[in-house]
């Protein structure tokens, strides 16, 4: 029988890539304001130098394994102090983000480090203003809530998922536990995070499902760990090597995934 529901937050509750993107074209349209340069190609410029100063840094094996992407280096401060590449990013940062800005504005023709470093400081304040939640999430942890434990699950650094879900304050109250891979010190698709979470609620596998959209995270971790996983998969994406139990585009569709495990004991 099912007890408890794992979820992850970004893009599967939060809607996390709309964030990133309507920060980036409130922070271009500045640079095409005062320059006259066009928005979406300074965003890709800028993305693509991020990218590549990201993977650059000694840090970069840790944000892998603990899941931490360029663009949330765009905006987070890394303000933890339970692990030495923590305190790098944290010195880190500030430069990466004037440069991954200065780089792109360099691609477009327009050399301003001083507008760079405006624009750097404009995107974590755009960032933070836009926290997208998928209009379903609640009323569907709302319906849950009644029946399961709930327990968030989210690979990332300890400061920037609080500071998520500091600005969308509603969603915690829903968690019976929240788990960040930061914290934890191993991210998913590593099989002992969840193994952990199971620990924190005191259930078997084969009591709890794993919600996530992604399949080298959520899925593969969750399949690692002998867990039923649900990808929920909203824009038609490719599925990979990685096979989860179940596949749904909206999270409503849960409700007669959970009847139909009820119905097989």
């Amino acid at each position: 029988m099912i007890k408890a529901i794992f979820f992850d937050l970004d893009d599967t509750l939060l809607w996390d890539q709309k964030s990133v993107k309507e920060a980036f074209v409130a922070t271009c349209k500045a640079a095409e304001d005062r320059y006259g340069i066009d928005s979406d190609q300074l965003e890709e410029a800028v993305r693509e130098a991020a990218k590549n100063l990201y993977t650059s840094y000694e840090f970069y094996p840790f944000t892998q394994m603990i899941g931490i992407n360029p663009f949330e280096g765009l905006w987070g401060n890394f303000l933890d102090e339970n692990h030495e590449h923590f305190k790098k990013m944290k010195e880190t940062v500030p430069a990466y983000r004037k440069e991954a800005w200065t780089l792109g504005l360099k691609t477009m023709g327009v050399n301003d480090p001083d507008f760079g470093l405006e624009l750097a400081e404009c995107f974590p304040q755009e960032r933070r203003k836009v926290p997208f939640v998928y209009e379903e999430t609640f009323k569907t942890l709302d319906a849950l809530k009644e029946q399961y434990q709930l327990l968030l699950l989210t690979n990332g650094s300890p400061d920037l998922q609080k500071t998520k879900l500091e600005i969308t304050p509603e969603l915690v109250s829903y968690f019976d536990q929240i788990v960040i891979s930061g914290d934890f010190g191993k991210g998913k698709p590593d099989p002992s995070i969840f193994e952990h979470a199971l620990s924190l609620i005191s259930l078997k596998k084969e009591e709890v499902i794993m919600v996530g959209d992604n399949l080298m995270t959520d899925i593969l971790g969750a399949n690692r760990a002998g867990i039923t996983t649900v990808w929920i998969n909203r824009h038609n994406k490719e599925r990979n090597e990685v096979i989860p139990t179940y596949e749904i585009k909206h999270l409503e569709e849960l409700f007669p995934i959970l009847e139909k495990l009820g119905d097989d004991l």
